[in-house]
């Protein structure tokens, strides 16, 4: 086919699924070089009151990616979504447009449409680029930018992508691009859940033929990868006009499993852009808007909290400065007695002045090396003096600890770590071993000693003794600011993908001086820390602490328990559900006088992350006889929340939830009602016996989500409040009764119907564990009840029908089925939430006559 030709001319599509007609129109004008040419675009046409949306696609896609920004315009916005020339349906050209010709293109077609501002620029693929050569051209009509899984610059530390290097290829650039529909075909396929057939099929049907692909093939070849590629001089300069966005809104929609644009190009633009706002769609590949529908809503939203729209937010009160997160540290910095000690392995004990002199020469070390400070340093250390010492030079250097715990497996964490984007990673060998084969980006630091062969295998540049070294004698950087981020700690995973939680240091202060005065913490105290996390808060308490010799927390026995204790004399355990469930199931083993002497010394037990049973409380208290044993209630986002004792639970007695206590002090909660089909919309209250999601505001409660704007967004609609996801309500006397996560909450034609309640009552009876889900359509669910019981059944499947008529019994709501099963799905962290909504698909499958053999 001749190239001096145009053989298809612009034309409106056919009717495809969401495409309403109305918005297909053709727009004619002359091109920057005074050709005619005619661009099909999507238009609602809106009056633009307010402002106007101007969409620009990538290849191999066309307008049609658009559709639903189009239907949920808010009322005032105009919505133009243009076919790039050669692409969709609009003209094809003669010759291969450039990349400047294509920035053009969209000034011509907005300037024939009349835009003249204020404007959203959006872009996905390389219309991102393209999208933000026009805004930079049009500067003054700009009001936002909002980018969608693009790229402006080739990552200096990354080769490009091996699919567009190899469709770069001349022979395969004909063949996969324009003779044949597999490049059209596999951008789609890219996708999952594989997008429904009816989409794919849109998305493909501009380029049926190959007169109509030949300027996908022409846009592959015009990916500026060369210094000398015609189309560079043009990407260097929107790259260099990135740096004049600084006061424009910008929000980054990104699908991180995308093997084109991955997060390495997210990395590379907030390098460039680092206001940008972002929200990752875990599970979305590169058309992140197909993967992920609700873009198009979350960017709407967004802009509403600009432009006053019916989601802008008003901001939170500022909160009062705290105490570096290092001063108790300072204060010992003379003392020689032990600060931290760990029982793994060889014992190692480091002292206060030890530890607060390796701190700052590790600080100094840091900057020394360049870290600077708000770089993010992925920790990959066991708990102990290590680790210590490298979370309070991080912060004491300014820089953002990143942590994610081992229980979310390879692929949970290398999905964390990979999202938070850490510049560098402080690892043990184990762990910058798995941070290379997880392709968890950052420059590597060691922090024991490697052989040579094995810095080089891990590439490894420094280690924290040789950093010590650099820094002994220099003066540590400047302190951060209150206001400074110091970490991004992830969730457990157990109810969706982890999420990162940022705190600043004003937060992980006011954290640490709530703990001091929940618990009565002084510096006469000493602390086991037998869940990781709270090996970190001895120093910032001023108190020495002990790790245990116990890989996992659901590994601590009895007398690893007393060894660390009888090591500090400790008077604090900080232990995690699992960790007292095999320490009572141990405590009759081999556990010694000193042993017993060591446990005697224990004034209090504290026990968070998941609820735990007065039954096994109650078995607890023989083993730690002078202990009071308190069940603070908190999450990743704001610990401690509420606070109850094993006395305060007995006098509680049952109820229709488990009862955490009352709210700490300068810790507020209310509840936000649910509806009837159980959403939680209800206006914040704190009258008794009203279920809804429970929002708490204190000092303590973090920042944001890390690069989850929308979840941010809702968590914290009603300023200065954080929605907790968990379902609760509050007792006459204050108290707080947790009864399941929102998004577990049943919707019955009867109305919402919390899952805790249920269980606990159904746990009396039978034994073992119980949960109740939701099965059917939303407004339409049917309770059903899963056991699996200390005696497990040899079959997954349906209950026998004595055992499932006293679960009816006991359950005081009409249940639907009774099934059971041998195991039920519990998170690595706590071994205590179970995965409910696993088990709803399960309990849906048998129900439907599906194989009940699987465990859910």
């Amino acid at each position: 086919m001749s190239r001096t030709t145009a053989p298809v001319a612009a034309s409106r599509p056919p009717a495809l699924p969401g495409l309403d007609p109305a918005w297909s129109r053709l727009v004619t004008a002359d091109d920057a070089d005074g050709v005619p040419r005619t661009w099909h675009v999507l238009d609602n046409g809106a009056e633009p009151r307010v402002g106007t949306m101007v969409c620009v696609h990538g290849n191999p896609t066309w307008s049609y990616l658009w559709r639903r920004f189009l239907d949920e315009a808010p009322d005032g916005w105009r919505v133009i979504a243009v076919d790039q020339l050669g692409m969709g349906y609009s003209d094809r050209t003669a010759e291969p447009r450039t990349f400047a010709q294509r920035v053009d293109d969209v000034g011509v077609v907005t300037d024939a449409l009349g835009v003249s501002g204020p404007v959203v620029s959006v872009g996905h693929d390389w219309g991102g680029p393209i999208s933000l050569g026009w805004a930079l051209a049009h500067r003054p009509q700009l009001r936002a930018v909002v980018l969608a899984n693009t790229g402006v610059h080739q990552p200096a530390d990354s080769a490009a992508p091996t699919l567009i290097r190899l469709a770069r290829t001349p022979l395969l650039r004909g063949a996969v691009c324009t003779t044949t529909p597999i490049f059209v075909r596999a951008t789609s396929a890219l996708s999952r859940p594989p997008l429904d057939d009816g989409v794919r099929d849109a998305l493909a049907a501009p380029y049926r033929s190959a007169a109509r692909r030949r300027a996908v093939g022409d846009f592959v070849a015009d990916i500026p990868l060369e210094p000398g590629h015609r189309s560079t001089p043009t990407l260097d300069g929107v790259k260099a006009g990135l740096a004049d966005l600084g006061d424009v809104p910008v929000l980054a929609l990104w699908g991180p499993r995308d093997p084109v644009f991955s997060d390495r190009y997210l990395r590379d633009l907030l390098g460039r852009v680092p206001h940008a706002q972002v929200h990752r769609y875990e599970t979305a590949s590169h058309l992140v808007t197909e993967d992920a529908p609700q873009t198009a809503r979350h960017a709407w939203e967004w802009i509403a909290g600009f432009t006053g729209g019916a989601h802008a937010q008003a901001p939170a009160p500022p909160l009062p400065a705290r105490p570096p997160l290092w001063a108790a540290l300072d204060e010992r910095a003379g003392d020689p007695s032990p600060a931290v000690v760990e029982l793994a392995g060889r014992k190692r004990t480091v002292s206060f002045a030890l530890l607060a002199r390796r701190v700052r020469e590790i600080a100094a070390g840091l900057a020394a090396e360049g870290v600077r400070p708000g770089d993010r340093v992925a920790l990959l250390v066991p708990a102990g003096a290590d680790l210590t010492a490298a979370v309070y030079a991080c912060w004491r250097a300014g820089a953002v600890i990143v942590v994610a715990d081992p229980g979310l497996g390879p692929l949970g964490l290398a999905r964390a770590l990979r999202g938070a984007g850490p510049d560098h990673v402080i690892g043990a060998a184990r762990g910058l071993a798995l941070a290379r084969g997880l392709g968890i980006p950052g420059r590597r630091i060691a922090a024991g000693a490697l052989s040579p062969v094995t810095r080089r295998l891990l590439g490894v540049t420094h280690d924290l003794a040789g950093l010590a070294r650099a820094g002994r004698g220099q003066d540590p950087p400047a302190e951060p600011s209150p206001d400074a981020e110091c970490a991004v700690l992830f969730t457990s995973g157990s109810t969706g993908p982890a999420k990162g939680v940022v705190y600043r240091h004003r937060q992980a202060g006011a954290q640490v001086a709530a703990l001091r005065e929940a618990f009565g913490i002084t510096g006469d105290d000493r602390l086991v820390a037998a869940f990781p996390p709270f090996a970190l808060y001895g120093p910032a308490l001023g108190i020495a602490s002990a790790v245990p010799d116990a890989p996992v927390p659901g590994q601590l026995s009895a007398a690893a328990l007393a060894e660390a204790a009888a090591a500090v004399e400790a008077t604090v355990v900080f232990a995690s559900p699992a960790a007292l469930r095999t320490v009572v199931t141990t405590a009759g083993g081999a556990v010694t006088d000193r042993h017993r002497a060591a446990l005697d010394r224990v004034r209090l037990v504290v026990s968070a992350g998941a609820p735990v049973p007065a039954a096994l409380l109650h078995e607890l208290s023989a083993v730690v006889p002078h202990a009071e044993l308190h069940t603070p209630y908190g999450m990743t986002e704001a610990l401690p929340v509420t606070d109850i004792t094993l006395a305060g639970i007995d006098a509680a007695g049952p109820g229709d939830g488990v009862c955490v206590g009352l709210p700490l002090t300068g810790v507020e909660v209310r509840v936000s009602p649910l509806t009837d089909a159980g959403d939680a919309t209800g206006p914040l209250t704190e009258i008794p016996g009203v279920t809804g999601e429970l929002c708490i505001r204190a000092e303590h409660v973090k920042e944001r989500y890390d690069r989850l704007w929308a979840t941010e967004r809702d968590s914290s609609r009603n300023p200065g409040w954080h929605r907790s996801g968990d379902v609760a309500h509050l007792d006459a006397l204050g108290r707080v009764w947790i009864e399941g996560r929102l998004g577990h909450v049943i919707s019955t034609p009867e109305g919402p119907v919390s899952p805790v309640g249920i269980e606990q009552r159904v746990q009396v009876v039978t034994g073992g564990l119980a949960t109740a889900v939701g099965v059917g359509p939303a407004g339409a669910q049917l309770v059903v009840v899963v056991l699996s019981p200390d005696s497990p059944p040899e079959r997954s499947g349906l209950a026998p029908a004595s055992l499932a008529t006293s679960v009816r019994q006991a359950a005081d709501h009409r249940v639907s089925a009774v099934l059971t099963t041998d195991r039920l799905p519990l998170d690595v962290r706590h071994a205590a939430k179970i995965d409910r909504t696993r088990v709803a698909r399960w309990a849906e499958l048998v129900l439907a006559g599906g194989s009940a053999g699987r465990r859910p």
